[in-house]
């Protein structure tokens, strides 16, 4: 076996080791990546799970703040409901003392004409005795 044929082998031998340990190397990335994904995953997972957790006791906080706004604004409604029920009552007692009161003004008004028309005729009275 001549020089180059010996070289041709042993880089042929060469060759094929290095073909083994790339795929070792291979296999081995693969496997780290495989692992590193898994472990990504589940951390992505028990993110995921947090999250959901607390969303869930943020919408449960967010409903019981707005059951205690509606009871407010209910509660809000009926007082107001009764304020405007004792507007509505005030304003119907006082267009009644006010009616009364204008009928007492009329009242008074024509009384007073009637007496100044008495007046007048004793004062007419009065004066042709006087002359």
């Amino acid at each position: 076996m001549n020089n180059e044929e010996k070289m041709f082998e042993l880089m042929t031998q060469m060759y094929a080791e290095m073909q083994k340990g790339f795929k070792n190397v291979y296999a081995e990335m693969d496997k780290r990546f495989n692992n590193i994904r898994g472990e990504m995953q589940e951390g992505f997972r028990n993110v995921y799970a947090e999250m959901q957790e607390g969303f869930r006791h943020v919408y449960a906080e967010m409903q019981e703040g707005f059951k205690q706004v509606n009871e407010r604004i209910g509660k809000v409604e009926n007082e107001l409901k009764e304020v405007k029920n004792t507007v509505l009552k005030i304003e119907h007692d006082h267009g009644e003392k006010l009616k009364a009161l204008f009928d007492g003004y009329k009242q008074n008004a024509e009384q007073l004409t009637r007496i100044e028309e008495e007046v007048k005729k004793h004062d007419e009275f009065i004066l042709r005795r006087i002359k």
